[in-house]
This record gives structure tokens, C-alpha cells and sequence, in this order.
């Protein structure tokens, strides 16, 4: 039976986290280990204290940073070096299994050796708003579906569209690329499926899999979140460059303005306007980042860290994106030879 080690950032967990952990300890397919990459010790033992939580779950591992060396790239890519199994599962500590079938259903995909990633689905919570909770249904649809380069044209951004809330990578297709870029404020995943696509790799959705994972953001919180996504973007021009994400939300919107009327939720219209004005003008600020001042940055920014760390910056941003993807530059310099 293949092997599979799961890799879970953590920052202030609670006691969602525990039932993450519990639930993966009954999937059909247990993970031999749980590598726990935890951001600010105080916060993980806070939640622990009292427990025999490392007694009962002795395949779980934690390794504790610093807030100011939490990096969405290099965390995972660290609990990545630490996992040993051939596929690694990668989740967030809010997303819960919906059933025991999770692990065992993104295995699957991979009987597809050309497979590199695969992701799961992702369901509404109970307390998720009419509006979010569309937008779950739009992103994660009913049908299961494998992308390659052949459906850029028709798919565009979406061919890229991958999400560690719940994804499934082959370890050895994961080193082959590199891993993930090492310093990035948002995106690792997407940018490594990218990555994957053009090198002739597959990217799956398994609508089979299925974690109960949602969020009811403030227009301020929509505003940061889309504000670091098109920071992300920005920054990584060799793969956003050329394939537009603005039809995709433009999509959206008049979908989910369809469904609010259809379900005769029209009284939610002004706040999906609202919404998804924030959402436009962070993505468009974050895209032009470079020409806004750093005070201003720093309070449309969600990721404050990301910003402060300079050296961090110098250390680990990609040389050229066609040599050494994610590499230090000592890194690049002894694999390009230089």
C-alpha cells in the first residue's frame, strides 16, 4: 500500500485542529505520520495544556518556528523535506475531512503517473453565508477533473487552480520541480501547478474527497486577502503574465447574482456588489503594489511578516524562473553550473 505523510501549518490552533487531527486518524488510509509545522510555540502548547493529546496521537510530530520565519512556501516546503512517504497530503488546520474517504480518494488520482497534484473539494460550513457558500459550489464543483496544458485555452487561470487547504503531492514529482518557491506571500500552491502543467505534469481535482472548509470575511478581510493575491501575481509575472484571472471573477459574480435571484436571495445583491468591489480594487492595488508607498502596503497587506523580513526577501527570491525554480542563489549557482 502506498505510503502518505501529512504536513499541517498551524498558527494559534483550536480545537478545529483537533478534530483534524482526529478525523485523519480514522480515514480508510491512515497517515503514518503528522508533521505539525506550528508558527509561535506558546500559542500550540495553550491549546494542549492539560490534554494527553501527544500520548493519544503518537504519530504526530510538531516542530515549532518563529512568526518571523512563517513563510507560505518555505514552511511547507520544510514539513516537505521532513515527510519520507512518496505522496504527502498538505492541509490547513481550519479544513476538516467530511468523511473517512479523503485520503483514499486524492490516492486514486495517481494512478495516473502523470499526475502531480491532487485536490479535494471543498464544502461549506454550516455558518457559511448564501454567498460563500456559492462561491464553494463554483470553485469545487460536483465533477471530478484532471488538467494538463491542453486545456489552458479553454480553462485559462483555472488550468493553474490548486489549493493546500486539502491537496495531495507526489513527492518525487514535487523534488523533480523544485518544491515550492521559498518566499512568497500567497499562492504556493497555484504557482507550483503551474510550474507542474508546463513541465507536462497533470493537475487533479477529486470531487470525491471532501473537507468541510469555509469562511465568512468582512469586506476589509476580502479586500487584504485579494489585495496579497494580486501581490503574488505581480510578482511572478513568468507564469500570470498572458492568461487573465479577471474573466474568471467576472464570472462569478454574475453567476452568483443569477443564483441569489434564483433562489430567491436577491436581498444579498448590494452585499455581493460590495464584496466583490473589494475584492477588485484590493486585486488591482496588489497588482500595482510596486508603485504604492510601503506605509500603505503594510495596511492593505494581510501578511505583515512577509513585508518586515527583508533579509529573508534577499535570501530566498527566485533567480530566473526557467533555472533553479525556488532556489536559493547559492542553490541556482550549483545547479546552473555558475
Amino acid at each position: 500500500m502506498d505510503k502518505v505523510n501529512v504536513v499541517i501549518p498551524t498558527y494559534k490552533p483550536d480545537e478545529k485542529f483537533l478534530m483534524l487531527i482526529d478525523r485523519l486518524e480514522k480515514q480508510s488510509i491512515k497517515p503514518e505520520r503528522i508533521i505539525v509545522m506550528n508558527t509561535e510555540q506558546k500559542y500550540y502548547d495553550r491549546l494542549i495544556y492539560g490534554t494527553h493529546f501527544q500520548e493519544e496521537h503518537k504519530n504526530v510530530e510538531v516542530y515549532h518556528i518563529s512568526k518571523r520565519e512563517y513563510d507560505h512556501g518555505r514552511t511547507r516546503h520544510l514539513g516537505m523535506k521532513k515527510a519520507e512517504a512518496q505522496f504527502v497530503l498538505f492541509m490547513t488546520q481550519d479544513a476538516v475531512p467530511a468523511d473517512e474517504k479523503v485520503i483514499e480518494e486524492l490516492l486514486s488520482a495517481f494512478k495516473d503517473k502523470a499526475v502531480a497534484v491532487a485536490y479535494a473539494r471543498q464544502l461549506p460550513a454550516k455558518d457559511c453565508g448564501v454567498i460563500e457558500s456559492y462561491t464553494r459550489q463554483f470553485n469545487y464543483p460536483e465533477q471530478s477533473r484532471v488538467k494538463s496544458e491542453k486545456d489552458i485555452e479553454a480553462l485559462g487561470i483555472k488550468t493553474y487552480f490548486c489549493s493546500n487547504v486539502c491537496a495531495m503531492y507526489r513527492k518525487s514529482a514535487y523534488e523533480e520541480l523544485g518544491g515550492f518557491v521559498r518566499h512568497t506571500i500567497f499562492n504556493e500552491d497555484m504557482i507550483f501547478a503551474a510550474e507542474a502543467i508546463r513541465a507536462g505534469h497533470k493537475i487533479a481535482y477529486k470531487a470525491q474527497a471532501q473537507v468541510i472548509h469555509s469562511h465568512n470575511y468582512t469586506n476589509k478581510e476580502q479586500l487584504k486577502r485579494n489585495f496579497d493575491l494580486g501581490v503574488s501575481q505581480a510578482d511572478h509575472p513568468e507564469i500570470f503574465t498572458g492568461i487573465s484571472s479577471g474573466q474568471e471573477g467576472a464570472k462569478l459574480v454574475k453567476q452568483t447574482a443569477k443564483y441569489l435571484r434564483e433562489t430567491k436571495n436577491s436581498k444579498y445583491l448590494g452585499k455581493l456588489v460590495m464584496q466583490s468591489g473589494c475584492k477588485y480594487l484590493g486585486y488591482l492595488l496588489g497588482k500595482n503594489y510596486k508603485k504604492l508607498p510601503k506605509k500603505l502596503v503594510q495596511s492593505l497587506t494581510s501578511n505583515k511578516t512577509f513585508w518586515d523580513n527583508d533579509s529573508r526577501i534577499k535570501e530566498s527570491t527566485r533567480i530566473d524562473a526557467t533555472k533553479g525554480y525556488g532556489k536559493t542563489e547559492e542553490e541556482y549557482k550549483m545547479r546552473s553550473g555558475k
